[in-house]
């Protein structure tokens, strides 16, 4: 399977270094980072093929940051991360555009699942446009 690049946004950073570790075990390109203004600007000199976004972060949370990202790479397929019974933010997530959510803690194996669909689905679009 080809590589393809992974942004974990989430403010645990015990959780987005676990995620980079174990997604670069798994031979993909990982980065992340602990808020949502700075998945921003990385998107401007980055391109990635799937994000895991947290909905609770301090400063611009999940949302605000899945709309923006979406103005920049409108390809880009995104999963919420929702915890706390914030299952309404994962369905206002779905209506702007994510590809999914799955609630907090979330087993690494149907994480792992959900970031391979998420690509298989942006390849599919990328052929349609």
């Amino acid at each position: 399977m080809e590589s393809f690049k992974v942004l974990i946004v989430d403010d645990e950073e015990d959780f987005v270094d676990t995620m980079i570790r174990r997604l670069k075990a798994k031979g993909f390109d990982a980065r992340g980072v602990n808020r949502g203004k700075e998945a921003l600007e990385l998107l401007d000199e980055n391109d990635f093929d799937v994000c895991v976004l947290d909905v609770k972060m301090p400063g611009m949370d999940g949302i605000e940051t899945l709309r923006e990202m979406k103005k920049k790479k409108p390809l880009m397929e995104v999963i919420m991360l929702t915890g706390h019974g914030s299952v309404e933010s994962g369905v206002q997530g779905l209506q702007l555009g994510a590809y999914n959510y799955v609630m907090k803690p979330v087993p690494f194996a149907d994480l792992l699942q959900q970031i391979n669909q998420a690509y298989e689905r942006k390849m599919i679009e990328e052929e349609r446009s």
